[in-house]
């Protein structure tokens, strides 16, 4: 949520409490999207049975940082994907061919980062998964 700075002589409020609540707001948006978009529920219930899965298998640290970073730039494309919906339906109230490009081009973000993170999760859970079912 916006702070409207001071518009009298006041002062600023101190860095280190700007800094704080701009923590605040940016969880205050990340339980907004995880609260409001199905997608980023379906997104973060797969991060967790991939880490879970991760963790059962004992996968290198190397994995678990691509997998993180994976997971991270799949949530991130979700939420960017929810402010261009955002900021198009705030501007424009009836159909716009721009909008709907707009709109596809974000989703489309989301399924290209979540598409590559599923081909890089099955490359490194299947060598171990398939090794640890005994086959």
């Amino acid at each position: 949520m916006y702070l409207p700075q001071p518009t009298s002589g006041a002062s600023p409020a101190p860095f280190r409490a700007t800094f704080l609540h701009s923590f605040r707001f940016a969880w205050q948006g990340i339980v907004h999207v995880a609260q409001t978009q199905r997608n980023m529920r379906v997104h973060l219930a797969i991060a967790i049975a991939v880490m879970a899965t991760a963790a059962i298998l004992h996968i290198s640290r190397l994995e678990w940082a691509v997998l993180i970073a994976c997971t991270m730039i799949v949530i991130a494309a979700e939420m960017i994907n929810t402010v261009v919906e955002a900021l198009v339906d705030l501007a424009v109230d009836q159909y716009h061919p721009l909008a709907k490009i707009a709109k596809d081009a974000a989703a489309g973000a989301v399924l290209v980062t979540a598409t590559g993170s599923a081909v890089i999760g099955i490359v490194i859970l299947a060598p171990p998964l398939w090794h640890a079912t005994g086959r």
